[in-house]
């Protein structure tokens, strides 16, 4: 059973059986329950209500999109469809359009048998969590009011959002194409066979960035696994090098995290991706951060440098970027290479990342390698344990907390530790039936050796 129901969408692999999987009767269930609720939020005094929809390059795509979008019509919403797309260009279309909500289309970083329904509100960012449990209520009582055949919806077809997309974010005031001409640099792009294979080589071609792609062909035929981590990259750090590029960027299926590869095929790390954005950002507009409670302490110690504040979220973009507009912060994200800079929009996009990533390099006159030299070391170790029904995850949670109840212990997502020089954070996945267990320390060694200890704690307390 993948169907997976959070307050941010609904996620699951194609095929099965109904309720089990993502079928086309799910589809049309939920994009039901999302233009329901629109209609109950906003369809007031007879409005004629609009929802942009995208989506990236998966197989299932075409299939998904042509269900949803003509369940809204069916419910008299019109539809501004910007065909193959990204979650950041479809966050960009909601506020332009002036329309009521936005359905991206994707898994994100999933493999390719897994789509998604992602869900916006009318500014453009994803449902906060009474939003969000609104429409999973909608979808079980499956109440539903479809129009006459005089009230239908309309289809208006808008292709041009990409270009128009790379235009606002070319248009930021910290963009500095010209220095990023001057600059003459040499990458290569993994688009892993979506639609970042198109929009990031673009961007790039109007920055003056000479481009070499792979895996840039919008076929949703991943080449490797479309998380960007360091052992599904070996084909793009290895290409880095024989081109003799400045740099390689990769980004995953929807375009929402951005990593990026040094000069000597080593990983910038997705870490840094953050860090490193946030660190040119502050330098010129100081002021305060946010990332979330899985991210690397790097982004404190860069904020405190610039005389800033940095507060964590709990994980999940909403998350952060409700920590963001509290405390008016300038620039944020997740530590998996998303990039929230809200003079562009409250959303991760990896064209802003991209952008103010090069504008900051061409201004340091350095090499990848030596602008990630100069940040804090601190190093990651991502694990996770797979869940089966029988393991009582609060149960372990709780233990956890209690055996380490001396330390500096945060319970507002799952279980964070923080040790003096080390910390450690346990949670349940919202996207997939996993525990993920995130250490960092000063040495990649260290982290190993906490994940490793962590993960046979949880084991003995449950059993496995």
């Amino acid at each position: 059973m993948t169907l997976i129901k959070s307050i941010s969408g609904i996620r699951g692999t194609i095929g099965g059986k109904v309720g089990d999987n993502l079928t086309p009767v799910d589809a049309v269930k939920f994009a039901s329950a999302y233009g329901t609720w629109l209609k109950n939020t906003y369809g007031k005094d007879n409005k004629n209500l609009k929802v942009v929809v995208g989506r990236d390059a998966r197989i299932s795509g075409p299939m998904i999109h042509n269900l949803v979008v003509n369940t809204l019509i069916g419910l008299g919403i019109d539809v501004i469809d910007l065909g193959l797309s990204t979650t950041p260009t479809v966050e960009v279309a909601v506020p332009l359009e002036s329309a009521d909500g936005g359905i991206i289309l994707t898994a994100s970083h999933n493999p390719k048998q897994w789509n998604a329904l992602k869900l916006l509100n009318d500014k453009g960012e994803f449902l906060n969590g009474v939003e969000g449990e609104k429409i999973l209520a909608i979808a079980e009582a499956e109440a539903f009011d479809f129009s006459d055949v005089d009230s239908l919806g309309e289809i208006i077809e808008n292709d041009a959002y990409m270009d128009i997309h790379i235009d606002e974010v070319l248009n930021l005031a910290l963009v500095d194409v010209d220095a990023v001409k001057a600059a003459k640099f040499k990458v290569v792009v993994d688009g892993v066979n979506s639609s970042g294979g198109v929009i990031i080589p673009k961007l790039l071609e109007l920055m003056g960035v000479e481009v070499v792609k792979l895996y840039c062909e919008p076929n949703g035929h991943f080449p490797h696994n479309p998380e960007p981590l360091k052992e599904h990259l070996k084909d793009i750090c290895e290409l880095v090098v024989e081109e003799k590029a400045h740099l390689g960027i990769v980004v995953d299926p929807d375009v929402d995290r951005l990593a990026f590869i040094s000069e000597d095929g080593e990983m910038f790390g997705e870490e840094y991706t953050l860090v490193a954005v946030a660190d040119y950002v502050l330098s010129k507009t100081p002021g305060n951060t946010v990332s979330n409670m899985s991210s690397s302490r790097a982004l404190r110690d860069v904020t405190n440098a610039h005389n800033g504040s940095y507060e964590a979220s709990a994980v999940g973009e909403v998350n952060v970027v409700e920590l963001m507009k509290k405390n008016n912060a300038i620039i944020g994200g997740e530590g998996n290479g998303g990039i929230i800079y809200p003079e562009s929009h409250y959303g991760r996009d990896s064209l802003v990342g991209v952008a103010l990533f090069l504008t900051h390099l061409a201004k340091k006159n350095m090499s990848v390698s030596a602008l990630r030299a100069s940040y804090p070391e601190y190093y990651m170790s991502k694990n996770k344990i797979e869940l089966t029904p029988q393991i009582d995850v609060d149960a372990i949670l709780v233990a956890m907390t209690e055996k380490y109840k001396n330390e500096d212990i945060s319970t507002i997502d799952g279980v964070k530790i923080d040790f003096a020089n080390e910390w450690v954070h346990l949670r349940k996945s919202n996207t997939e039936p996993i525990i993920r267990i995130y250490t960092e320390a000063p040495l990649q060694s260290q982290a190993d050796a906490l994940a490793l200890r962590i993960i046979d704690e949880i084991k003995a307390i449950a059993g496995i």
